[in-house]
């Protein structure tokens, strides 16, 4: 493991601020639609790492928190990470690349199947910057059929 200290990716320095976000959702399995907002602080941990801790409203209602941890490694060229929410049990683990143009960061991941109980699937994570001040992260899962289906739209606006 080198010991040399790595820089922060570009794509990755961009998310840093305080940002409002709006969520969208389909919803799970025979749920309605849920929309809800609230806000993210992304802040430069050091060396090539950053956390993003929101903080907004759950569809019943209550106040739900959530941190997510990225980072860059020059020497594999990936960005590796972690989320986790106070409205779920599961740990997401991820493992991504910025596209060649440094516009979009696919972020892969395993979890708890949408679609089918007690099953694990495949998740997509997409980031994406529409100037410097809105970014884009969607959601997709695959179903058994080999199929990805968006699920989840988060809009981004920076405050500061």
């Amino acid at each position: 493991m080198s010991t040399e200290t790595q820089a922060l990716h570009p794509f990755l320095a961009r998310m840093v601020g305080e940002w409002t976000y709006e969520f969208q959702s389909s919803g799970g399995p025979g749920e309605p639609p849920a929309q809800f907002t609230g806000t993210e602080s992304i802040r430069h941990l050091g060396g090539p790492w950053i956390t993003c801790e929101g903080r907004g409203a759950n569809p019943d209602g209550s106040m739900g928190a959530t941190l997510m941890t990225l980072g860059y490694d020059a020497g594999r060229n990936r960005v590796s990470g972690a989320y986790i929410g106070s409205m779920m049990a599961h740990q997401w683990l991820y493992d991504g690349e910025v596209n060649a143009s440094g516009s979009l960061l696919e972020l892969n991941s395993e979890g708890p199947s949408y679609t089918v109980d007690g099953a694990m699937a495949k998740y997509l994570d997409t980031i994406m910057f529409d100037g410097d001040d809105h970014r884009v992260m969607t959601s997709r899962f695959q179903d058994e059929n080999g199929a990805w289906n968006e699920f989840m739209r988060v809009d981004y606006r920076r405050v500061s």
